[in-house]
């Protein structure tokens, strides 16, 4: 009997460790997070990590040590982050919250948004973080015009948020 309970143990212990290991080697979510903050706090540098990018549907944050985390991002919602441009620019197309850098830092910018039904989404002044771009949270599955004007002038562009679009948007140049 003793020796039947000593095996049930191991295999309890065996199965634990088995059962741990697993779930360390593996992708997590944190449970309970306000994900517009987190995005909010890496774009303003509140939070650091080795890198923090954000697609379509998920924000993923890798640390120093190579460990990865992911957060889901809101169903209804889209997060979009365009960087106005005068000079110079970069391609992209997941926008990373560390590594983005815009060309016109701390500016304020009059951002109008349409959705397709010419409903007004946002009409108000923006100012461009410290990375040089403007983060937005629109509406998902929808098509959007976006003006964007400053000093006379002025830059106009169609934008998508839906499953698999850009998160970053680099090719609006005042003119």
């Amino acid at each position: 009997m003793k020796m039947k309970l000593i095996a049930v143990l191991l295999l309890i212990t065996a199965l634990s460790v088995g059962c741990s290991n697993e779930k360390a080697n593996t992708e997590t979510q944190e449970p309970e997070v306000d994900i517009k903050e987190l995005v909010n706090d890496y774009t303003v540098r509140n939070a650091v990590a080795a890198s923090a990018s954000i697609t379509s549907s998920e924000l993923i944050v890798t640390d120093d040590d190579k460990n990865v985390t992911t957060y889901d991002l809101p169903e209804d919602e889209f997060f979009v982050s365009i960087a106005p441009f005068v000079d110079s620019t970069h391609p992209c197309d997941i926008h990373s919250l560390t590594g983005c850098q815009g060309e016109l830092v701390e500016e304020d910018f009059e951002v109008h948004i349409e959705d397709s039904e010419g409903n007004v989404i946002l009409d108000e002044i923006k100012t461009t973080e410290t990375n040089g771009f403007i983060d937005l949270w629109l509406p998902r599955d929808d098509t959007f015009t976006v003006t964007i004007k400053r000093d006379n002038k002025e830059t106009v562009s169609e934008i998508t948020t839906f499953e698999g679009d850009n998160t970053c948007i680099t090719t609006m140049q005042l003119q």
